[in-house]
Order: C-alpha cells, then sequence, then structure tokens
C-alpha cells in the first residue's frame, strides 16, 4: 500500500532528524575543541562504565574530577578504548561551567575528537544524501 507523500514525509523527516544529530555532536565537538584550547586541566578518574543495550558491545564512560574550587563533577564522555573504573585521565574543562565542557580529550588522547568528528561527518552526509532524495522526489 502506497502512502500519498510517503516518500516525501520519510526523507524529510530523515534529513530533520540526521541534521539534529549533526549539529548536536557538532556543538559538542566545538565546545571540547574550545576547551582544549583554554581550559584548565586536572586528574581525574573513569567512575563507572555503563552497557545502555545487552546486545551491543557499546559502552557509556563516566569519569569524575575535582574542580579547583573543591566541586566534585561526573561527565560522560567518548572514551576511544574500553577503561576499567579507576583509570586515570586527564580532564580539561572551563571552570566557568564543568558540567557542560569537561572532556578527557588531550594531546595524548584524541578519542572524543576523533570520534566526535566521524559522527558529525557521517550524520552530516547523511543528512545531506536525505536532503538530496528529498529534492529528487518534489522535482521528480
Amino acid at each position: 500500500m502506497d502512502v500519498p507523500g510517503g516518500n516525501l514525509l520519510f526523507f524529510g523527516f530523515m534529513a530533520v532528524l540526521f541534521g539534529v544529530f549533526a549539529a548536536s555532536y557538532g556543538r559538542r565537538l566545538l565546545t571540547v575543541l574550545r576547551t582544549l584550547r583554554r581550559g584548565v586541566r586536572t586528574t581525574g578518574t573513569c567512575s563507572r562504565v555503563e552497557y545502555p543495550d545487552r546486545d551491543s558491545d557499546a559502552k557509556d564512560h563516566y569519569f569524575v574530577f575535582r574542580t579547583a574550587d573543591g566541586r566534585e563533577v561526573e561527565f560522560k564522555d567518548l572514551a576511544g578504548w574500553t577503561m576499567s573504573k579507576g583509570t586515570q585521565v586527564t580532564v580539561a574543562y572551563d571552570p566557568a561551567d564543568p558540567e557542560r565542557t569537561a572532556t578527557i580529550a588531550s594531546r595524548d588522547n584524541w578519542a572524543p575528537v576523533r570520534l566526535g568528528l566521524v559522527v558529525v561527518t557521517g550524520c552530516g552526509l547523511a543528512c545531506l544524501l536525505f536532503l538530496v532524495l528529498l529534492f529528487h522526489e518534489l522535482t521528480g
């Protein structure tokens, strides 16, 4: 059964969805790069590793550190390799907003930047593909 305009809705929805993902991860990537350039560095540890999906090997890594004023901050970041609880890492953050800007990216660990670039590029290309398909569907 063919729904009139179904392809337009599908292609439009997918373009918006991937565009939102690309923009969201792109914003995070810019924050990480800005923090690497101007942020404060300290030592942190991997506080926990969670498996959000039992059928996948994907892992969420959470890290904790203390700010210069003594506040403890926990954040989630992309890790390039599997870390266990207690692994020490270098954390960079902006003292004005450590919860949103904290990252484990450093000169020795570019994984959050590399993985962010992969996600932004992939989602951006998917968005572009669906926009092309939408345009093709509209122009026939």
